[in-house]
């Protein structure tokens, strides 16, 4: 049984009927309070003269990625909610950063941990998520997941997490230190500071619904571009506004692209898609990490490649401003798949031609000309000033 160091703090004592919740909510609180915020970096590409570039580093986290934030959110809902009590064992249905942030919490809380996933998730992500004393439950078929992960849960009488439906409901998207807030108060200082765009991918679709609420909430003319990739839904959900499109194969840049139209995925509050080609992110992903001189996962390369496609237009439009994204986390997850070439080459990818176009632009700043789908939000009509 885990031992809390807060139930001194319960006048009523350990036999208080609601003692082991009061102490799981205080010890994830105090590993919040335990944790600084995210570092904001600022890149600097001298061709693109006016046009700031920043990168919100998440995998600075204690778990590693930005799936951290969400992990701690959907641990106090469940835990607030009454879902999770002494003992409760705790499913996910996972690609591996969520699992990975979700292992943690339930270790330091004393409950088990069960992350059903695809067996072709990354060696380095299951070895994380067994680090953290998690399960990992491997399944062959990725289009059961979510049907495996509610059943694993009905069988160990447990909790099933469900991050593609409670993603977007368990964030304070009003404020409260969530990652629009944090994004916006370290860009204070800056020459710029109300971002031309936010640029995010979709992987539940929480992350960008809390951004895009808090960009409306806050009257910010900011507008959100989110990035999807290949063999994923999310795309043609919001080209066509209509949330029944599935993908049948599986994304192969793990921790975006989703079979369906996740519930937590708010098409309503983004201006703007991009979809890029998998081997477009694995050359943006490469291009960034030998910038910031560290690796970079492949969600990192999605975002970043959508960046550099609205600083192009901006460039060439003449119009100064800054944008943001984010770094989901690192790459050092991925030396066996987007760093290993064997393994680009045995699914036939090949990022150099994305790679040579990425570099000439961030060099000489010269049109990013790359075909990738791209589509406005067909409800949102744009403002006069709008560039």
């Amino acid at each position: 049984m885990q031992t809390f160091p807060f139930r001194q703090l319960n006048p009523a004592g350990p036999a208080y009927r609601r003692g082991w919740v009061d102490e799981a909510v205080a010890a994830i609180e105090a590993d919040e309070c335990r944790t600084a915020d995210t570092h904001l970096i600022r890149l600097i590409v001298p061709a693109l003269s006016g046009i700031d570039i920043y990168l919100k580093d998440e995998s600075t986290h204690p778990t590693g990625s930005l799936k951290h934030r969400l992990a701690r959110s959907l641990f106090l809902y469940a835990l607030c909610n009454g879902h999770i009590r002494e003992g409760t064992p705790v499913v996910e249905a996972s690609s591996g950063s969520t699992a990975v942030s979700e292992a943690y919490f339930a270790q330091m809380i004393g409950v088990p941990f069960y992350a059903v996933m695809p067996r072709t998730t990354s060696a380095e992500k299951i070895a994380a998520i067994e680090h953290y004393s998690g399960n990992c439950h491997l399944i062959d078929d990725g289009r059961a997941l979510y049907a495996e992960a509610a059943a694993l849960a009905t069988r160990l009488n447990g909790h099933y997490m469900d991050q593609f439906t409670f993603a977007e409901r368990a964030t304070d998207w009003r404020g409260n230190n969530n990652i629009a807030e944090s994004i916006f108060t370290q860009l204070q200082g800056e020459p710029r500071p109300i971002p031309d765009w936010i640029v995010m991918g979709a992987g539940t679709g929480g992350t960008s619904a809390t951004i895009g609420r808090y960009l409306r909430f806050r009257q910010y003319p900011t507008r959100l571009c989110v990035a999807d990739v290949e063999h994923s839904a999310f795309f043609d959900c919001f080209r066509t506004q209509d949330r029944s499109h599935v993908c049948e194969r599986p994304s192969l840049i793990e921790g975006v692209g989703r079979p369906r139209c996740e519930p937590s995925f708010v098409p309503g509050v983004v201006d703007r898609m991009m979809k890029i080609p998998d081997a477009a992110t694995i050359a943006a992903m490469n291009v960034l990490s030998r910038r910031l001189r560290r690796a970079v996962g492949g969600s990192t390369g999605t975002n970043f490649l959508a960046l550099c496609r609205l600083a192009s237009e901006m460039r060439q439009a003449n119009v100064s401003g800054s944008l943001v994204t984010l770094i989901c986390d690192s790459g050092e997850r991925y030396r066996q798949t987007y760093y290993e070439p064997e393994w680009l080459k045995g699914r036939r990818l090949d990022p150099a031609p994305f790679e040579a176009a990425l570099s000439s632009f961030l060099t000489t700043g010269e049109p990013l000309t790359l075909d990738v789908d791209d589509v406005a939000n067909p409800q949102i009509v744009p403002s006069p000033e709008a560039s």
